[in-house]
């Protein structure tokens, strides 16, 4: 049978053998009008007061977004937002577009143009959050869990603060969307660091589909609390990037809707682990590079038995990539125990630790095979990864050396695929 994955921009076509089987998330419908939609829930939000009731002639607004890496549809959702704001008396000028980018790179001009639409670049104020710049940067003094905090200066200066994103789930946050959009997206390069340190990555709530007792998540929360954000506009997606679900309002309440929603659609229990599952990383622009493409393995390495097998397609268009520390923490690794051995070193710290560690976590439970178009044999095997050229030859290998049982992933981790009988 033939499955498409999603991968890169346009897809993957496969040929499966017939007893596979294929888990995908229960998608809701698309909104019929996606700008009425937005419209509505600025106007009617879950909780807290409508935004035109927040905002006042003469107010500095920021309004957070996630950058390019992230499915958030910021030209559909931002115009219906920004113009709300102009309605309600805030002058263009006073309207600060923030791009949260945690440790991420900077978005170039084409980027940008990209991800916001030309008329919201040439028209309104567009900046993009610097973990490393000091300047930039107001300390908060420490969380609950002993660790330093600064978040994005001119965030912090608002009169009004937005956040915007989308609601999917993360693994090892549980949930995007809601107070990730302050930290990592506007935190320091050292707070950011800790959240993902080895202990709160090793803790096990932290994981997909959790947030209550997940040591990262209620950290988010805490640090967004801390920061008071005025109004909170999410939607959830289904397999095109439509929107499906619009959640706005007070930040809390409103997340945990969108996540509630999510749950239902995206957790499918397994009664038995499979030898070889096949998942990819939802395609563009989320399978951009292999060091996201790490979530894709890991929704797969639910369902996979202890030394089966994992063949994850991710066109990895931005390679590894180059910026970041993902590649140079692998190569100066060599194997995956070698990796936790380094990131559980008493003070380690580093950009990126957080991915290698899952990453080293998954290849201890299972063997990763990797499909990408953007990426060298030897650019693979330097992740420490199997290179797979052709799906189709590699599966059957797979399929005489690992078992027959094998499981499709298509739309990667839009799926919580989940055993019933887990540990």
């Amino acid at each position: 049978m033939e499955v498409k994955l999603a991968y890169g921009r346009r897809g993957l076509k496969v040929n499966f053998p017939d007893d596979a089987e294929i888990i995908r998330p229960h998608f809701p419908a698309a909104l019929p009008d996606e700008e009425r939609g937005l419209r509505e829930a600025l106007y009617n939000p879950i909780a807290g007061r409508p935004l035109h009731g927040i905002v006042r002639a003469g107010d500095r607004v920021v309004v957070v977004h996630t950058d390019i890496t992230r499915a958030t549809p910021n030209r559909t959702i931002l115009p219906v937002l920004l113009d709300d704001l102009e309605r309600a008396g805030v002058r263009r000028e006073d309207i600060t577009l923030l791009n949260g980018l945690g440790t991420h790179r900077p978005q170039s001009e084409v980027e940008l143009r990209l991800l916001l639409g030309d008329v919201i670049v040439e028209r309104y104020r567009c900046l993009q959050h610097d973990c490393n710049d000091d300047r930039s940067l107001v300390s908060l003094g420490k969380t609950s869990f002993g660790h330093p905090v600064r978040i994005n200066r001119i965030y912090m200066e608002a009169d009004v603060k937005i956040l915007t994103g989308f609601i999917e789930p993360h693994f090892f946050a549980g949930f995007s969307g809601g107070p990730k959009a302050v930290l990592p997206s506007l935190a320091g390069a050292e707070s950011v660091f800790s959240n993902h340190g080895y202990a709160m990555i090793a803790h096990p709530q932290a994981t997909w589909g959790v947030t209550d007792g997940n040591p990262i998540w209620e950290e988010m929360r805490e640090v967004a609390l801390k920061t008071e954000p005025d109004f909170l506009l999410n939607v959830t997606l289904n397999e095109r990037q439509a929107i499906t679900g619009i959640f706005s309002g007070e930040m809390l309440a409103s997340h945990r809707a969108g996540c509630a929603l999510v749950k239902e659609t995206a957790i499918v229990p397994v009664k038995e682990a499979y030898d070889v599952v096949v998942t990819s990383n939802s395609g563009y622009p989320l399978d951009q590079n292999l060091y996201q493409a790490v979530k894709g393995m890991s929704a797969a390495v639910r369902i996979v038995r202890r030394d089966g097998a994992i063949l994850m397609a991710a066109a990895c268009e931005d390679g590894l990539p180059d910026h970041g520390l993902y590649a140079d923490l692998l190569r100066q690794a060599a194997s995956p125990e070698k990796v936790l051995e380094i990131v559980a070193a008493p003070g380690y710290e580093a950009q990126d630790q957080w991915q290698v560690q899952i990453q080293a976590q998954i290849q201890k439970h299972a063997e990763v095979y990797v499909h990408a178009d953007g990426l060298s044999k030897a650019q693979i095997e330097a992740a420490l990864f199997h290179p797979c050229d052709d799906v189709e030859q590699t599966l059957t290998h797979l399929r005489n050396t690992y078992g027959p049982r094998i499981c499709i992933l298509p739309d990667g981790p839009q799926t919580i695929p989940t055993l019933v009988n887990r540990n």
